[in-house]
């Protein structure tokens, strides 16, 4: 039988049991009606509907995206359908509460279930993944009628879900946003601007749109400290759950992007006049929890997606390694190096140690960042459910730091896999012909979504890594440290002295830019910052994955053992220069006039 060219069941289940042991998570009350059975089986359903659902029409939707007929939007039809098949399967509710008739998986085995259909489509899948992400955030922060009203039906996939953050105007720069949301007399909202960027803002595939939009109530604090937030569904719900009129929330236009192009992505108008539901201008909207509170709670909705985004950037890179390794074993072209003979017969081109080097250099950012994902998962997990509160405070600390790297690790270094998938294909790779040149241009909006690299970098070195008088880079220390404590007297402790090596420069460099006394200076090479820990960090969870791998023989073993020994050879070395340049405190960023360029 074929070996799946979507994703590796194997590296899966590697990760989940031998590694993460998620089977223990049984134990605890959330999760103790399930076993590894069932969690074998849902990864087993998730495989076959992406692969017979989702996959097949990833091309066809890239080719024709989205477009306007008499004002609404088109889809292939297979969108519609692969997402009926996935929701009848109970994959939208699957990490839901039972009683909201969720499956109530842990947050790992839900990651690993959903990265089939990221690497699958990504397209297609970002519909459920935007609408799992509200229901959370309104499951954690809504009202019980607010969850009654919205939640049910986008666990059934009745109704799908998005978050509208950014306006024209201000992109990131939330503080910015000037959509209004006037308070009335019975306690609803109207809320009147733009918002753009907006994915799944409009479409025809559910009955209905659960918008969670920010916006600031007139008389609030300046800046971000006067953002609520709001449910803005395309059509009001009656109070026996019946859709109602139309809300005035009008698409005002398409973006068309150069991935994702099966996801519709929108500019929307709220209260420009279209519809006018009770006869009051602007759109009605419902506050979600307290009035200035807005960003905290679409923040749990964000981080979320910053996972999220990191395993989809992941689960492309993985996908497009997978295409390249079948490639290179089946494409022959030239002769062995040492081979004399113009005769001989060409050989397949994994034999070229060039190719090696790169299906290597996949290998080794895939694989780390699945672990990297599936770890922060884990994690969720751990902040739901240990036994103590001392461990959850752990678990939640440690996410926090942790977050920014596995959002914009993978996507910058997951991205440079299919990069490479292409280069492994030669010409071809850049052709239609392959599907390695589309998982590139799907994979490079990664970098940019739900915080640009740039931005995840400020929040590591500007908030993580000093909240709680610098706890949480003390944690990533001392969780780093204790698992090269245990790789001490085995092959790995050369791996493991050189992490430890590595933090505690870390340690060092953060000190020594804050002491900068600029925040400037500390803050102007804050992206080589991200992108030293990142490797650190993964070198770790190399580390982490060859001691699972310990005393086990096997082609998945020994890859796993060759692939710790090149990041450790070819990428963990590029820590050092990067820590040395930040010691410097170096300002050739900040020197740079604007008139220069």
């Amino acid at each position: 039988m074929r070996s799946s060219l979507v994703l590796s069941r194997a590296d899966l289940d590697f990760l989940l049991h031998d590694w993460l042991q998620v089977e223990t998570l049984t134990k605890r009350p959330p999760y103790a009606e399930h076993s590894r059975q069932t969690f074998d089986a849902v990864l087993e359903l998730a495989e076959e509907i992406a692969t017979e659902h989702f996959a097949p029409h990833n091309r066809t939707a890239d080719e024709h995206e989205p477009h306007l007929v008499d004002g609404k939007v088109v889809l292939v039809p297979e969108v519609a359908a692969a997402l009926r098949v996935f929701a009848e399967a109970g994959m939208n509710a699957a990490a839901l509460p039972e009683e909201l008739g969720g499956l109530q998986l842990p947050a790992v085995v839900n990651q690993a279930v959903h990265a089939w259909f990221q690497a699958a489509n990504i397209g297609t899948s970002a519909y459920p993944f935007l609408t799992m992400a509200n229901a959370n955030l309104l499951v954690a922060h809504g009202s019980p009628e607010q969850i009654a009203t919205y939640v049910p039906a986008m666990a059934e996939g009745r109704w799908f879900g998005t978050m509208a953050l950014s306006e024209p105007q201000a992109g990131s720069s939330l503080a910015d946003i000037a959509t209004r949301a006037v308070p009335q007399d019975d306690g609803t909202y109207r809320l009147t601007g733009n918002k753009m960027w907006i994915s799944g803002g409009d479409h025809e595939l559910t009955e209905n749109i659960v918008h969670l939009v920010l916006a600031k109530v007139p008389g609030g604090p300046p800046g971000v400290k006067g953002i609520s937030l709001f449910i803005v569904p395309k059509y009001l719900v009656e109070a026996d759950g019946r859709l109602g009129e139309r809300n005035d929330v009008v698409l005002a236009g398409l973006n068309h992007k150069m991935g994702y192009r099966g996801t519709t992505n929108t500019l929307l108008n709220f209260g420009e006049g279209a519809h006018t539901p009770g006869g009051r201008a602007g759109a009605v909207g419902y506050l979600v929890g307290e009035l200035h509170r807005g960003l905290t709670y679409m923040f749990h909705m964000m981080n979320e997606a910053r996972i999220g985004v990191g395993m989809g950037a992941t689960a492309l890179g993985y996908t497009g390694y997978l295409h390249a390794v079948e490639y290179a074993r089946t494409r022959t072209q030239g002769r062995p190096l040492t081979g004399r003979d113009p005769q001989a017969p060409p050989v397949p081109i994994v034999e070229h140690p060039d190719v090696r080097r790169m299906l290597l250099a996949a290998k080794s950012y895939v694989e780390g960042g699945l672990a990297l994902g599936l770890y922060c998962a884990r994690l969720v997990d751990e902040e739901r459910t240990a036994e103590t509160e001392e461990e959850r405070a752990r678990a939640h600390l440690l996410l926090e730091t942790l977050t920014p790297i596995a959002k914009s690790w993978p996507s910058q270094w997951c991205l440079a896999a299919d990069d490479l998938a292409i280069q492994v294909h030669g010409g071809y790779g850049y052709t239609r012909d392959y599907p390695v040149e589309q998982f590139y241009r799907d994979n490079r909006l990664n970098p940019i979504h739900e915080g640009t690299h740039g931005i995840q970098a400020l929040d590591l070195l500007g908030r993580k890594v000093t909240m709680s008088g610098g706890a949480g880079l003390q944690l990533l220390v001392t969780t780093v440290g204790a698992t090269t404590a245990r790789a001490a007297g085995t092959p790995w402790a050369d791996l493991g002295a050189e992490l430890d090596a590595a933090a505690a420069r870390l340690v060092e460099v953060t000190a020594a830019l804050w002491s900068a006394g600029d925040p400037q200076v500390t803050l102007a090479n804050a992206t080589v910052y991200l992108e030293a820990t990142g490797h650190l960090v993964v070198g770790w969870l190399w580390l982490e994955q060859v001691l699972a791998a310990e005393g086990r023989d096997g082609a998945l073993y020994d890859g796993k053992r060759q692939a710790t020994r090149y990041f450790q050879r070819w990428e963990l070395p590029k820590v050092a220069p990067q820590l040395d340049l930040l010691a410097s405190l170096d300002t050739t960023v900040l020197d740079m006039h604007p008139d220069w360029f």
